[in-house]
């Protein structure tokens, strides 16, 4: 499936990933290869994202890596999952 993060600065990731956790209102879940539709907000948290997407030239600071998963700290935001593209709107 397909990652794109976005924040009021940049877009920090496009790419293949195998799987994206968000921190949604009523706790955090996982995102699968032809997961259902599905908007959601998210609260302050982790993104964790298992694949080798693009980060954006100098952005990369601001991930970690962690259990073979990518992390990015969020303060919130929504994500849209729709036909294997997964849109994360990030503050």
């Amino acid at each position: 499936m397909y990652l794109e993060i976005v924040t009021p600065e940049a877009s920090l990731v496009s790419g293949e990933v195998e799987s994206v956790t968000v921190p949604g209102m009523e706790g955090e879940f996982q995102m699968l290869n032809n997961h259902a539709a599905i908007v959601s907000l998210l609260v302050e948290g982790e993104v964790r994202f298992k694949g080798n997407p693009t980060i954006a030239e100098g952005f990369k600071n601001k991930f970690t890596q962690k259990d073979g998963k990518w992390v990015l700290h969020i303060n919130g935001g929504t994500v849209e999952m729709n036909n294997n593209k997964v849109m994360v709107l990030a503050d």
